[in-house]
């Protein structure tokens, strides 16, 4: 089976020079890969070229022109309604023309969310879509959602959150019956808001396999495989983690740095450096998924390198190898007929 894939070519902070080269290599990780790059058409060609790819490579690499580009800065508004031409809507499109299988960007997010959720609809059974990615823990990695498409959210809609992202894990990363946690200030039954407590008791009463409530720290701890939150939680969550893997990479490298002495432990040190900056790197874990539409949409960081957005190009082939929409689509459903 060929698994298409359309990139929003022109998206993000760094565009055609870092989404080209990461889709190219992609070509080359994933033999059944055909990617469809979506821009300018004359800039995407003019990079290809730079990159002298195989014959080969180019017989699975389609174009499609587009002749604007959502900025990064942009209102959603105005994306949805005036940019019905930008690459990001284009490349949606596709998805849902059934053109490709899923689609990877690295544009404005709350554009691409009101994008894809107008275009795309959500799954019956889904009121609104949610953000999932994954966060570094001591023991790996764990999956988190919503990371900012939703404020607010209902416990009904954290009980559906957390059953999409429970199957989105299970199928992508093999993982039989994922523990969910609930995010709380505290790990104590009488801790939280009355939505908390709701939330709690709602995920009790499910199939799904719940710890409980769990704290900020157990995300890093790698104490469950989902940790459930409202987007308000989990976006400050998401860009603390990041905040924390600067700032320790900062004094890191100024320590290192001071003198001629730390300079040689630096020297001594290298490999243990390198195996730290890996386990934190943010890009290692890039491409978050929009959990709930009718097609995959992934989101790459907006200033994500070639390595990082080739990352968000393989969670979306992962995603569309494991027929996560049919799993998801099915579960709902399931879910539904017992509630009627």
């Amino acid at each position: 089976m060929t698994i298409k894939v359309s990139i929003d070519a022109s998206g993000g902070d760094h565009g055609i020079s870092v989404t080209i080269e990461a889709g190219i290599k992609a070509l080359g990780e994933f033999q059944d890969l055909q990617l469809t790059f979506v821009g300018d058409q004359s800039s995407i060609e003019a990079e290809i070229e730079k990159h002298s790819p195989s014959k080969v490579t180019t017989s699975r690499i389609q174009i499609v022109h587009a002749t604007e580009v959502v900025l990064m800065n942009e209102s959603p508004a105005i994306a949805l309604r005036k940019k019905k031409d930008s690459s990001m809507r284009v490349a949606i499109n596709l998805v849902d023309s059934n053109t490709v299988d899923a689609c990877v960007s690295a544009g404005n997010t709350g554009a691409l969310m009101a994008i894809s959720r107008f275009v795309l609809k959500t799954i019956k059974g889904i009121d609104r879509p949610a953000i999932m990615g994954r966060m570094p823990t001591m023991t790996g990695h764990t999956h988190m959602l919503d990371l900012g498409a939703n404020v607010d959210s209902s416990p009904q809609a954290l009980l559906e959150f957390a059953t999409m992202g429970s199957i989105a894990v299970e199928q992508t990363e093999g993982i039989s019956k994922p523990i969910v946690g609930l995010l709380n200030i505290g790990e104590e039954e009488m801790k939280g808001n009355d939505k908390i407590k709701k939330t709690s008791e709602l995920l009790k009463a499910s199939n799904l396999n719940y710890h409980g409530f769990v704290e900020g720290d157990d995300i890093y701890k790698g104490t469950v495989d989902l940790v459930v939150c409202d987007g308000f939680e989990g976006n400050i969550a998401l860009k603390a983690s990041e905040g924390v893997a600067s700032m320790m990479s900062h004094y890191l490298k100024r320590a290192f740095t001071r003198n001629w002495l730390t300079k040689i432990v630096a020297l001594i040190a290298t490999p243990v450096l390198k195996d730290f900056k890996s386990s934190l790197d943010p890009g290692k874990y890039n491409g978050a998924s929009l959990l709930g539409l009718r097609g995959i949409v992934v989101k790459s960081h907006g200033g994500a390198d070639s390595d990082s957005f080739f990352m968000a190009i393989s969670e979306a082939y992962t995603e569309v190898n494991a027929k996560i929409i049919d799993k998801i689509s099915s579960q709902i459903s399931i879910e539904l007929e017992k509630n009627e």
